[in-house]
């Protein structure tokens, strides 16, 4: 089984303190400047910026792309922030740097915890939270970034609970399979996977069949978890995913037929309520 799902950024842990709420405040050594400043005159605007950095992004103009959305960032733009998070923890045009990524997405959550889950930038800032929930669970070697699971669990918390991010409730719910941060709670669990599950998200769907069609959280429904298993395998790449189809085929060989047969019923109703 996948021990978590796999982010798009480098994973590890966070070293501030949360002042009110879930806005992060961040050590003032590590508020100093990133980058060297941006002359204000470079761009029009903070939108022109961020245009210009995905323009030369796209066009494979890295160096031109960080100036860009570096300057966007520092007038405080959300998405600059996150694509310059994500090129520094993947090494994308730049020196792979997990602490100036943790740095940027430590800025978008403490700036815009508040966002309206509907507004455009929500996408952004959740991930944000996801990223940072993730930084705290691994710890970023040689920083003062620490393990710190119980600040991860806060971070999928809020990003799964706030802005509803599949991705965040997937993270609380293998934290709370585990007891990472937390006590074991398999039944809060299964509400974080079955919520993640009906946006799509496929690991949630693979984990909470297993966890449906093997009874971990009380009663055993087959049927059921046979139907999520067989959703899931069939939205997953099967080079990546194996456990999926690993999962999937081991329970389809326990079931019983008219498991199986009540399995299809349900996934035929799932299927029409998908709008």
């Amino acid at each position: 089984m996948s021990p978590r799902i796999t982010l798009c950024i480098g994973l590890t842990a966070f070293y501030a303190t949360v002042a009110a709420g879930p806005a992060l405040a961040l050590d003032p050594k590590a508020q100093g400047q990133i980058t060297a400043a941006i002359p204000l005159e470079a761009f029009k605007s903070t939108s022109d910026a961020l245009r210009s950095g995905v323009k030369d992004y796209n066009a494979g103009d890295k160096l031109g792309a960080v100036k860009a959305l570096e300057y966007a960032a520092q007038q405080g733009h959300a998405l600059a922030r996150w694509k310059l998070g994500r090129m520094y923890a993947d090494g994308d045009g730049v020196p792979q740097n997990d602490l100036k990524a943790f740095q940027y997405f430590s800025r978008i959550a403490d700036e815009n915890a508040d966002e309206s889950p509907e507004s455009p930038s929500a996408r952004v800032v959740a991930t944000a939270f996801v990223a940072l929930g993730s930084y705290f669970l691994d710890g970023i070697p040689n920083s003062e970034v620490k393990p710190n699971a119980a600040r991860a669990r806060d971070m999928f918390q809020y990003a799964a609970s706030y802005f509803g991010d599949p991705d965040a409730q997937y993270n609380l719910a293998r934290m709370s399979i585990e007891g990472q941060g937390g006590p074991k709670d398999p039944r809060q669990a299964i509400r974080w996977l079955s919520l993640a599950a009906d946006k799509g998200h496929v690991p949630s769907q693979a984990l909470l069949g297993h966890m449906l069609f093997s009874g971990q959280a009380g009663s055993r429904q087959k049927a059921r978890g046979l139907m999520w298993l067989t959703i899931a395998r069939d939205a997953s790449n099967p080079e990546r995913d194996a456990w999926i189809t690993e999962l999937h085929d081991k329970a389809f060989a326990e079931a019983a037929d008219t498991d199986r047969q009540a399995a299809m019923v349900y996934l035929d109703q799932q299927t029409r309520r998908r709008p």
